[in-house]
């Protein structure tokens, strides 16, 4: 902060409490006290006026512009004389305090090296120029002590970010003299900063209002809350600064639906829409924060989001294919897992509407897999093959970068072995109930090494003219279309067009 006329940091010094009240005055008649630290900044002014007064070096000056200059310049009996002094050494107090002030600058030094000059960025700076605000609001003793920052993050290292929400939320903890505490308002792009404010303190912009997401004006619960402020981390915090939002419960999906979407000609991208994976927990806390308690009165937020799960409801021949029982062994009770024999009638179409009933609701809305889980569903959509061919890839993925093997050799082998499994298998639930245990507990086979060749070769797929938008669309699992529908904007009438052609 630089030195200079109606420099801040003098407006901010000359308010501080200790710059006012600590120290007393220089006395010209008795001298400097003998502890000189005992002055006030402007008795150290006055005693260095008085010390430059009389220095032989600016008296000598003085004499010489005096008797050579000023007196050959003189009307007789109107005698010039020039007289040497400090800038602001007359006056009223307060002027000549703000004066001696406005000489000082404020500059970081580097710890580690004191005598070097300041080196600092335009983030450090703005840390300097914000615990300087500070500093005059905490000192302070009467007005509204409100401190307004506009994007903090500017400039700042995301480590530097996380340190001063952290000290932000403790300032304004504590009480100033006069009982009253310090209010900062600040507006931010940053998923760092809003992954670490209290989400009660946070106000969602969208559509020229300001959705408070404190207790009581959400559909948020009051573990709600306290689960968010543990798992809302900086990966998740991007769902406040979306379009719209696409909240999913594992890596595949996360992995998968930005290609899917391209590919259907609704990027994610491009509609501004961020993916939020949850882990397979509290997909449907996250998507509360965009549900209002009272929407006739606050309105709703107008950001769409899509909460994608699975139905977690296996076909009756599944147990036995993917060993949760042996062959022609009784199904055990007390079981988490469930088959379609478990809900007999329209059981199955309740329960989904019951999956769909947690989350749904004002611009929130859940997708249920049309019928088990997404390597399922996928399959049984019309994908099998491609499903395979991602699972044997994912299988043999070290041996693929490590040179021991090749795409094409594990491709050759994984198209043999998926013509003898549609061969000895009478159904397509039963035959998908293979496929998808290559990924059951126990396998070795990773979903999301899966997943990114799944979309790598559906990405091929298009790219040679064997799939198209418009087939992409009908083979896709519905849920899982509708849900990208939901979060993105339609594509005009030519690019959908140039899409499928």
């Amino acid at each position: 902060m630089s030195a200079g006329r109606g420099s801040r940091l003098s407006q901010v010094l000359q308010h501080t409490t200790e710059i006012r009240e600590f120290g007393t005055d220089y006395d010209h008649k008795a001298g400097a006290p003998k502890d000189l630290s005992t002055l006030s900044v402007l008795g150290i002014g006055d005693f260095a006026n008085a010390l430059l007064s009389q220095h032989k070096g600016v008296q000598s000056a003085s004499d010489n512009l005096n008797t050579k200059y000023l007196q050959q310049l003189s009307f007789a009996g109107a005698q010039l004389e020039g007289n040497i002094s400090v800038s602001g050494s007359k006056g009223e107090t307060s002027a000549r305090l703000r004066l001696l002030l406005e000489k000082l600058d404020l500059a970081l030094r580097d710890t580690l090296a004191p005598g070097m000059p300041p080196n600092r960025g335009l983030g450090s700076n703005n840390i300097l120029f914000m615990a300087c605000e500070l500093l005059l609001l905490g000192s302070e003793s009467d007005g509204l002590p409100l401190l307004l920052i506009e994007e903090p993050e500017a400039h700042l290292h995301p480590q530097r970010q996380l340190r001063l929400i952290q000290f932000l939320q403790t300032k304004v903890r504590e009480a100033r003299a006069d009982g009253q505490k310090i209010q900062v308002i600040l507006t931010t792009h940053s998923p760092n900063l809003a992954s670490a404010i209290e989400l009660d303190n946070l106000l969602l912009l969208q559509g020229r209002k300001a959705f408070s997401l404190a207790a009581g004006r959400t559909e948020l619960s009051k573990s709600d809350y306290g689960f968010l402020a543990r798992f809302l981390d900086v990966t998740k915090a991007n769902l406040f600064f979306a379009r719209g939002v696409l909240i999913v419960e594992g890596d595949a999906e996360n992995i998968l639906l930005p290609t899917l979407a391209r590919l259907l000609g609704r990027d994610l991208t491009e509609s501004g829409v961020s993916i939020v994976n949850v882990g397979g927990v509290g997909l449907r806390r996250f998507a509360r924060i965009f549900q209002r308690k009272n929407a006739d009165v606050d309105g709703e937020i107008s950001i769409p989001v899509a909460c994608v799960t699975d139905f977690d409801v296996m076909p009756d021949c599944a147990p036995e294919i993917i060993g949760k029982v042996k062959p022609g062994e009784a199904w055990p009770k007390g079981r988490r897992w469930r088959a379609k024999k478990d809900f007999p009638g329209d059981a199955l179409e309740k329960r989904r509407l019951e999956i769909q009933a947690k989350a749904s609701g004002q611009r929130v809305e859940t997708f249920v897999a049309d019928e088990w889980t997404l390597e399922y569903d996928l399959a049984l959509a019309g994908f099998s093959q491609e499903v395979w061919l991602a699972a044997h890839f994912a299988k043999a993925d070290e041996n693929i970068h490590a040179g021991k093997t090749t795409i094409v050799a594990v491709t050759k082998a994984a198209l043999r072995s998926f013509k003898e499994l549609e061969a000895k298998t009478t159904s397509q639930e039963e035959m998908c109930s293979h496929i998808y245990g290559m990924f059951a507990d126990g396998s070795s086979v990773s979903k999301t090494v899966s997943a990114q060749y799944l979309a790598w070769i559906l990405d091929r797929s298009v790219g040679k003219g064997r799939l198209d938008a418009k087939a992409l669309n009908s083979l896709l699992p519905t849920y899982l279309v509708k849900a990208i529908e939901h979060v993105t904007y339609k594509p005009d009438a030519a690019s959908t067009a140039g899409a499928s052609d």
